[in-house]
């Protein structure tokens, strides 16, 4: 009897990889967020709203809105561009949109038909550097705040572009 596929088949960490634009977003350079960070986690912050009529016992709890949040943390490379970019904005105290970028979180589990296409999200973020330390290697860590709504679609890690779903 041939035995049966898995289906607690966990996804990793590994499997998600992370692209910043380190230059404009009408000519995008996006570069992988992978050597030198030591973590990156997705917080979607989901934002509540409690109600209570006068004729129920309970209280209905409804979601209203998100604040996600990407905190990282890296050594600092200086030959990783997207931990440079990061520690400029905290080293020279970039405000407003000189601290804001475009973040694709790709999910390399999750393939579209098109080779080397996988699905993803694009968020605008603004960087948020809360500590440049260290007492030997140095590290630059803070979080990646979004900024409204992620955009769903796919990006190819090849050619490094993200493309946008086409809206139903």
């Amino acid at each position: 009897m041939a035995e049966k596929k898995s289906d607690r088949t966990v996804v990793k960490r590994h499997q998600f990889a992370d692209y910043l634009n380190v230059a404009t977003a009408e000519e995008p350079s996006f570069v992988l967020m992978g050597t030198g960070f030591t973590t990156l986690d997705e917080e979607p912050g989901a934002q509540t709203e409690t109600k209570k009529y006068v004729n129920e016992a309970a209280s209905s709890k409804s979601v209203v809105g998100y604040e996600t949040v990407f905190p990282f943390e890296s050594d600092f490379i200086k030959e990783q561009e997207a931990i440079i970019a990061l520690y400029n904005v905290g080293r020279n105290h970039y405000l407003g949109s000189d601290a804001e970028f475009e973040y694709v979180r790709v999910e390399l589990w999750n393939q579209s038909e098109t080779e080397n296409e996988f699905e993803a999200r694009k968020f605008i973020v603004s960087a948020e550097i809360s500590e440049i330390s260290g007492e030997n290697d140095m590290q630059v860590s803070g979080n990646l705040n979004a900024m409204g709504d992620p955009i769903n679609g796919t990006f190819n890690t090849t050619t490094k572009t993200f493309t946008p779903a086409k809206k139903e």
